[in-house]
Order: structure tokens, then sequence, then C-alpha cells
């Protein structure tokens, strides 16, 4: 996946385009491989990060959207 910091990009939803697939996740780290958008097909699995102070993070594959369940996520750093 691609670093914002190192090259400007990150994927961002676009409303009427992106799907509105949200998941709640209690860690700030999360694996996706896609098999929640499209069951049998995916993509290679990605770990995304959550950046401090970021409450979600949209997988650049498919376009699913990982949100941080209120008050986790302070106790995963490795």
């Amino acid at each position: 996946m691609r670093d914002a910091r190192l090259t400007g990009y990150a994927p961002v939803p676009v409303p009427g385009v992106t799907p509105e697939q949200r998941v709640e996740v209690t860690t700030r780290s999360v694996p996706c491989d896609g098999e929640i958008a499209t069951p049998g097909l995916g993509h290679p699995r990605v770990w995304l990060r959550m950046n401090d102070g970021a409450d979600s993070v949209t997988c650049p594959y498919c376009s699913i959207t990982y949100v941080l369940a209120a008050g986790a996520g302070g106790d995963d750093h490795h």
C-alpha cells in the first residue's frame, strides 16, 4: 500500500462512487483481503494502519472503510 506521506496519495472515499461498506474494528491495524466485498474473488491481503488521530482507513483495492470503534485502538502498538 502506498504511504501517503511519501507519495501524496491515499485512498479517499468519493460519495456516490465508492461503496459505502463500513466495518467497525477494535484495533488501528487491520488486515483486508477483499473477501467482505467480493466473496470468493478478493485481492492480495494488505495490512491497513490508521494513523494517530485518524478513526478510519479505506482499502485501496476494494474501498472497504474500516472505522475504529469508540474507545478502542489505544493499546495495539507494535
